[in-house]
């Protein structure tokens, strides 16, 4: 590509660091989690929700779990004031659950905050200005000083308000475009706001490090986190925040390494909603912990109810491939793939571990509301007999012998590629029905009547109808279907060996039915299969050798 060479690295190192946290392979617990889809999210739509859609919002980020919850700006428009307005006034906010709202360090933006603050219990008032060389140099056109001391006038009138107001909220500072920002001076502010505010153990103020944009990669971003961690003024009193965008694609990959370097708090979206590329995907970052065997404290057991909420109420997508959301993040198409999560299914059911290790799924789908036959073995022509096979059993009670699957699998496979499309469950049961299941063209069997003998053979008859012509053949033979095999071999100039057979029932009680399969070789080496269904197991094996027949009959 061209005119590479006009960008330039926009983050800066920071000072040497203690690295062990380098050394941690996962968290040891979830962190405090804030949603700003009401905020961030919300500003990012093209059409931002109305009061009541944001009233719906809001209640489903309580059902997942949200106790901190960024509401908006109240300064900021008439419909983000009426919503807080409208869940103090309503009494929507749980004692459990702090509203967040967000201010510029600007005096009369501030005090706007406050007026739609009044009422509210329990809430974090977010203050922020830009501290990046970018912001510095080009918006403001500041010096250090002047933007520091703008930071350190947003945190006093902060904290004049509440005083005034009689209120016990807690305070939140933000260096906007921190990863542009010299590490060393966004200490130097984020240590005055703090000195303003004389945060305690008992009552911590918040200072979240936005990764406005996403500018480096994300061990970089992490020891900035750490360098902050370490070297924050009372640190027992500061909840250190994480609030990253994914410009670059690594969101998910900053969050998780800010955590690792002593973050104890991230504030993101649902699916990554946000400004530009969005925001950090909450559902990703906590999934990705519950996949490691730590409790997320938040709730995506329903994933579909979830996705077709948000959807609904921001008229954004989620893509069928993100994480653990998408429609398609468990389906194999492969057939490897589909082969070898059938084993492990079946390995799971004979074994039932107490972990969960299946191949190529990565969690088990019903974890978030998914099902195995509908969303994890999906049927194309990449499929194989693997996934044919079991979607035929766990969803019909259908189980071909290995080598029918295999057959059935090319069949199917066929189907697919021709019509260049994926099958569904019913349209491959459908195929089955008409390829192999009591197939009675050109040999229709009508009915047969077999006695044992004292030698122990049977024999007796055979009524078949050929061309719309009833023929009645004797048979003889071992067993009944070694009779009928042998009458319709002698009768019908049909020739075939190694006749191969298994049943099962496909329903339990007096009316159910079963299922028989059975495998014919040609004189040319090759099987041809057929299945008889029918609710005497008898019945369905001859069945299955008529099907198997008329099938080489036709070549198939």
């Amino acid at each position: 590509m061209k005119n590479y060479q006009k960008y330039s690295k926009g983050y800066f190192m920071p000072p040497t660091i203690d690295t062990e946290w380098m050394k941690k392979d996962a968290p040891d617990h979830a962190p405090i989690w804030c949603s700003v889809d009401m905020r961030d999210g919300n500003q990012a739509l093209v059409i931002p929700m109305s009061l009541d859609q944001k009233l719906e919002f809001y209640k489903m980020l309580l059902k997942v779990g949200f106790k901190e919850i960024e509401v908006g700006f109240p300064a900021a428009s008439d419909t983000e004031y009426e919503f807080l307005r409208r869940l103090v006034e309503d009494d929507l906010i749980p004692d459990d659950v702090t509203v967040q709202v967000l201010t510029q360090a600007r005096e009369h933006i501030i005090r706007k905050t406050f007026e739609a603050l009044k009422g509210v219990k329990n809430a974090i008032v977010h203050v922020y200005n830009s501290t990046s060389v970018a912001q510095r140099e080009q918006v403001f056109r500041k010096s250090k000083e002047e933007i520091k001391q703008m930071a350190v006038d947003g945190a006093k009138l902060l904290k004049e308000l509440t005083e005034e107001a009689g209120a016990n909220y807690r305070f939140e500072y933000s260096p906007e475009s921190f990863t542009g920002t010299e590490p060393e001076y966004a200490l130097e502010v984020c240590n005055a706001v703090l000195d303003v505010w004389q945060p305690t153990p008992d009552h911590k103020a918040i200072i979240n490090l936005p990764a406005t944009v996403e500018m480096s990669m994300p061990h970089v971003f992490g020891m900035q986190i750490a360098y902050m961690n370490q070297n924050l003024k009372y640190r027992d009193g500061v909840v250190l925040s994480l609030h990253p965008h994914n410009d670059r694609g690594c969101g998910v990959a900053d969050t998780e390494m800010g955590l690792l370097a002593g973050a104890d708090r991230v504030e993101g979206t649902l699916f990554g909603n946000g400004e530009r590329t969005g925001n950090v995907d909450l559902v990703t970052v906590g999934m990705n912990m519950f996949a490691l065997g730590i409790d997320p404290q938040l709730d995506f057991s329903n994933m579909p109810e979830l996705v077709e909420t948000y959807e609904t109420l921001t008229g954004m997508e989620v893509g069928p491939r993100q994480p653990y959301a998408g429609q398609l993040v468990f389906a194999a198409f492969s057939g490897s793939h589909q082969d070898a999560i059938a084993k492990g299914m079946k390995w799971k059911d004979e074994k039932n571990p107490d972990k969960w290790t299946l191949p190529y799924l990565y969690i088990d789908p019903k974890d978030v509301g998914r099902e195995y036959d509908g969303d994890v073995i999906r049927i194309n022509s990449q499929s194989g007999k693997g996934g044919v096979g079991f979607i035929m059993e766990k969803k019909y009670g259908i189980d071909m012998p290995k080598k029918m699957r295999e057959d059935f699998g090319y069949c199917v496979k066929g189907v697919s590629d021709h019509k260049h499309k994926e099958l569904m469950p019913d349209e491959i049961y459908k195929i089955f029905q008409d390829e192999y299941v009591n197939i009675e063209t050109p040999y229709k069997l009508i009915d047969f009547l077999l006695k044992k003998e004292p030698d122990g053979t049977r024999s007796g008859t055979v009524e078949v109808e050929i061309d719309g012509k009833h023929e009645t053949f004797d048979a003889r033979g071992n067993g009944r279907l070694d009779a009928v095999s042998y009458a319709i071999q002698r009768e019908l100039g049909v020739t075939y060996k190694d006749l191969t057979y298994s049943e099962h029932a496909l329903e339990l009680g007096q009316s159910s039915r079963a299922m028989a399969y059975i495998g014919i070789t040609g004189t040319d080496g090759k099987i041809t299969w057929g299945a008889g269904m029918d609710t005497d197991i008898i019945t369905a094996s001859i069945q299955a050798l008529f099907s198997a027949v008329n099938r080489m009959k036709a070549g198939k």
